[in-house]
């Protein structure tokens, strides 16, 4: 697989990244992993618009889904015609909510543009990839995702707090894409985000073999929290930035 950060800032766009967006590629097969604010721009230095197969949305909060507005009208109003509808995995209501953001009535809404799926615990195929997606610990109806392909690994934490349930995902993984949007001895607020030490503990106890650090703010030290991680966890650790790939 492929990984491509299309964007990993945390909570609003910087001026060197949109908001939380990844690109995952195998087999020719393309699924994107949440599509927060200005995602869809840069998504198009990596991918055509019309060559997405299917959107993962880790939950409804606006930096992880409000992009899947401007995809609406890029797909519908299309000059050769709306493709052919792709399928959009979220939480229970993403189609409503989606509806609502773009104030448009909620039947039909979006969905002659897209296909919605309620996610829920459990494990399910998209093209090449297996996909298992888990609850985590976060104000509202989030998950994790673990894709899989050809014996490799990669999990996408979403955003949480700590969780044993990210975890047991997490184990083993060959690449470990965790949010640490807190900072240790700062923000105080649990289950809504890990910290980097919290991200190198979650990373340690499920042995994963690299762990890259995203969702991150803009008003956040990330080297910081690379560094708190790194006392926590003993393997590779990067942070993650707009346009780095990594072969998984």
């Amino acid at each position: 697989m492929k990984l491509t950060v299309v964007g990993c800032s945390g909570s609003f766009p910087s001026a060197d990244s949109p908001c939380s967006s990844y690109l995952v590629e195998a087999d020719g097969y393309r699924a994107v992993l949440d599509l927060g604010n200005g995602a869809l721009g840069a998504l198009q230095n990596y991918c055509g618009l019309y060559e997405v197969d299917a959107v993962l949305l880790s939950h409804l909060h606006a930096d992880h889904c409000i992009d899947l507005c401007a995809y609406w009208v890029a797909r519908n109003y299309r000059a050769e015609g709306c493709p052919e509808a792709i399928p959009v995995y979220g939480p229970h209501g993403t189609a409503e909510r989606l509806a609502r953001a773009y104030d448009m009535p909620e039947e039909p809404g979006m969905k002659e543009v897209f296909d919605f799926h309620t996610l829920n615990s459990g494990t399910f195929r998209l093209g090449p990839l297996q996909v298992t997606a888990v609850p985590v610990n976060h104000p509202v109806e989030a998950y994790a995702f673990r894709i899989e392909h050809d014996g490799r690994s990669l999990v996408y934490s979403g955003d949480t707090g700590e969780s044993a349930e990210l975890v047991e995902l997490a184990r083993g993984a060959d690449l470990f894409l965790c949010e640490a949007a807190f900072t240790h001895g700062k923000e105080e607020i649990e289950a809504v985000h890990l910290n980097g030490r919290q991200a190198g503990e979650h990373a340690e106890a499920a042995g994963v073999g690299r762990l890259v650090l995203t969702h991150i703010p803009p008003w956040t030290d990330a080297e910081s929290n690379r560094l708190d991680a790194a006392k926590e966890y003993r393997g590779p650790i990067e942070l993650a930035r707009a346009g780095a790939t990594y072969e998984v």
